[in-house]
């Protein structure tokens, strides 16, 4: 009862076309692809971190021993 059946929905679009028009619907849509194109390329040009940045945050942190880590746990 809540959702709206095929029938409603395709008058629903032909009020839509007839109010916008066929002309200004499809330069609507033609923007709104435009615009999410330009997202998408904005999304996919960020940069990456330079590799020797991750690599010098690596070597900085010394190595855990594993025996220093199981002693901790044990002795409390």
């Amino acid at each position: 009862m809540g959702s709206f059946s095929l029938i409603h929905w395709l008058v629903l679009g032909l009020v839509i076309l007839l109010l916008f028009g066929g002309n200004r619907f499809s330069t609507m849509m033609g923007d709104v692809a435009k615009g999410l194109k330009g997202f998408k390329q904005g999304m996919a040009d960020d940069p990456a971190p330079p590799p020797s940045a991750a690599l010098s945050d690596r070597a900085a942190a010394p190595p855990i021993a594993p025996d220093a880590a199981h002693r901790d746990t044990v002795q409390r």
